[in-house]
């Protein structure tokens, strides 16, 4: 990944951007990370690259600049784009019912009291609709979000969270559908297995298996060659081990990436969280939102169509709509459009961020960002489980929005 431009000449302190290697060197040395990498482009130039630590911590092998990681939550609004090509072509519209392409949820129920095997449940108020997948209001939910959740211990038993070797979503769907939705559609906001049940209904639509979608429309045509949900024999050696926090600010090996679950055959593809990528690879896809559809001549959406995606869709803030907060970062003040978090009112986030920006992360730490009236794409990649553990996103966003001169 070699730099393009000089931070000088797209109107950034390259004194000011270079806080980032020191505080993203504070993590790795202190053993709290294990690696970092960190990319900035502002103006179509990408202006700074760093790299720290370590692809694996036990060989000592050195993080690279094409390194494999698992991106985890990052594909939500790759899955978003994919469905969102569908949507141009007049293939659904938002208010359609997802029991128009998967008559599995024509019939859900919603928890209203109880747990395990004595929930008491009651019929849905009304039909879970596209746009409600697209945005989380769905009534759905993630076993791993609420340990006490009643509804947790069913979504466990089920296997619905993250397996790429898990059944394939057209049987995973039905599981899905068994299970009570945690809320009536519409009624709240609650981050879920939404968008893998997106996922679904882009296979139902196009006719095509996710990984193969996307692979056709989406990562050749923008050139994303080393992004995709299983990694080759060929690209193994760039791929990285995943870490977990453990007590006193330490890791311990998550998954390495000879024995991941992305090896071999994936019988899964999940839009929610399924995809491998590289710091190029991701800020491709980037600079393709950022200029509203197009990148080097390719067009992947229209410009309105990315315009209405990346506003706010709920009816205020995540914050109003039983959300206050998620990982390390407040929700007042952010909202959320289709598939992506859209900051409204920076000093109610405490942010130091433009509104308008849009942005998501990943479950391995993970983050990124675009900020349209700066003009700048910024990601951030690393392999530590859970994602809250450190508020690394508030830092980098503070980090690299306080090197911008004009």
């Amino acid at each position: 990944m070699e730099l393009t431009s000089t931070p000088a000449d797209v109107g950034m302190s390259e004194e000011r951007l270079n806080r980032i290697h020191d505080w993203a060197g504070g993590y790795v040395n202190s053993g709290k990370l294990p690696c970092t990498l960190t990319a900035v482009m502002r103006h179509g130039q990408l202006i700074y690259v760093d790299a720290q630590g370590y692809r694996d911590v036990d060989s000592k092998t050195p993080i690279t600049t094409d390194t494999l990681f698992r991106i985890f939550s990052m594909t939500k609004p790759v899955t978003s784009v994919a469905a969102m090509m569908l949507y141009e072509q007049a293939m659904f519209q938002l208010d359609d019912p997802v029991s128009k392409f998967i008559p599995e949820f024509g019939k859900l129920h919603v928890w209203k009291s109880g747990a395990g095997t004595d929930v008491v449940t009651e019929p849905a108020a009304s039909d879970v609709t596209i746009k409600q997948i697209m945005t989380h209001t769905a009534g759905l939910t993630y076993a791993f979000m609420d340990p006490d959740s009643p509804l947790n211990d069913l979504y466990s038993e089920k296997d619905l969270d993250f397996n790429a070797k898990g059944s394939p979503l057209a049987q995973w769907i039905g599981d899905v559908a068994s299970v009570p939705l945690a809320f009536h559609p519409g009624t709240q906001w609650n981050y879920s297995i939404a968008t893998d049940v997106l996922g679904h209904v882009i296979e139902v639509i196009s006719g095509q298996p996710l990984d193969q979608y996307f692979a056709e429309h989406i990562l050749q045509p923008l050139g994303m060659h080393d992004t995709g949900f299983s990694v080759h024999d060929e690209d193994a050696g760039r791929f990285a081990s995943v870490y977990k926090y453990k007590n006193g600010d330490r890791m311990s090996l998550m998954e390495t990436a000879e024995g991941s679950q992305f090896r071999g055959e994936i019988t899964r593809f999940q839009g929610g969280g399924g995809l491998i990528s590289t710091a190029t690879d991701y800020l491709r896809f980037q600079t393709m939102m950022l200029n509203l559809g197009e990148l080097d001549g390719v067009r992947i959406l229209g410009p309105k169509t990315v315009d209405f995606m990346t506003r706010n869709h709920m009816p205020g803030d995540l914050a109003s709509m039983g959300q206050p907060k998620f990982g390390e970062v407040s929700f007042d003040g952010v909202g959320f459009g289709l598939g992506v978090a859209v900051v409204l009112d920076p000093p109610r986030s405490q942010l130091l961020a433009s509104e308008g920006e849009y942005n998501w992360g990943g479950a391995a730490s993970t983050a990124f960002w675009n900020d349209p009236l700066e003009d700048l794409s910024v990601v951030f990649l690393t392999q530590l489980y859970p994602s809250d553990t450190y508020p690394l996103r508030r830092e980098i966003r503070t980090l690299v929005n306080q090197s911008i001169l004009d």
